[in-house]
């Protein structure tokens, strides 16, 4: 990748977030982000075998640590890694921060729909991280599905945003149990749940970023479309985990 060089960078601290999802925290000679960029990060084995994988930041752009929020895969080669073995003081190989697409910058700006799905939320919690500090008061809904309250990553601060801000709007859709609080959903987001929730917003937004498995991008894309939301306004990443 010409331009990216790879850079060594310092695991400060690991953090378990829920039971599948780890975040590993690094220190290193890294240019300032975009919040909804990526990394890239390479393991070298001691006979030589190397492993590359991509990892959304989770981190708002100009925190003192990146942030990485890695889903444990039960047939992965390297998330056991970040789950099982790696440690603070170790050193990793980074490449990035990567990709424009998936951005958004406060000149953007809104009003914004992000959409999560298990993961996924890694990148939008950069945006908005990043929104609260430069931008508060612009108006964000968040849609984020996990399969249970406890699986729900970042769910505090998630939460305390909200509280802080009103303009911030945090609904959660749990898959495997029933809604914890008013507004949450109960189930898979589908089209007539999206509506719902856009109609309890009461505000159109400008641009949207979706991100999760490929089968849930796929579905909410398709929601959003044939709900009236622009196809042209609407951003994705996508993963292959199971989301």
């Amino acid at each position: 990748m010409s331009g990216v060089r790879w850079t060594p960078a310092t695991v400060e601290r690991v953090v378990v977030q829920t039971p599948r999802v780890t975040s590993v925290f690094l220190r290193g000679d890294l240019p300032r982000s975009e919040a909804g960029q990526h990394v890239d990060v390479k393991l070298t084995a001691d006979d030589g075998y190397s492993a590359e994988r991509s990892y959304s930041i989770a981190s708002a752009p100009g925190a003192p640590l990146v942030e990485l929020a890695i889903e444990w895969l039960p047939d992965g080669e390297v998330s056991p890694f970040f789950h099982d073995v790696v440690q603070a003081g170790d050193t990793l190989d980074v490449r990035g921060p990567i990709g424009g697409h998936f951005v958004w910058r406060a000149d953007d700006g809104g009003p914004l729909l992000l959409v999560a799905g298990g993961s996924g939320i890694a990148p939008l919690m950069a945006i908005v991280r990043h929104r609260a500090a430069v931008t508060p008061g612009l108006p964000t809904l968040l849609l984020y599905s996990s399969r249970t309250w406890d699986d729900i990553v970042f769910r505090a601060e998630l939460q305390a945003l909200a509280a802080a801000d009103p303009a911030l709007v945090v609904r959660f859709a749990i898959t495997r149990e029933a809604a914890r609080r008013p507004g949450d959903v109960a189930g898979r987001l589908d089209a007539p749940r999206i509506a719902a929730a856009l109609a309890g917003w009461g505000t159109r937004p400008a641009r949207t970023y979706v991100c999760g498995a490929n089968r849930f991008v796929e579905a909410i894309t398709m929601a959003l479309v044939d709900g009236g939301i622009a196809a042209a306004t609407i951003r994705t990443e996508r993963f292959g985990g199971a989301g």
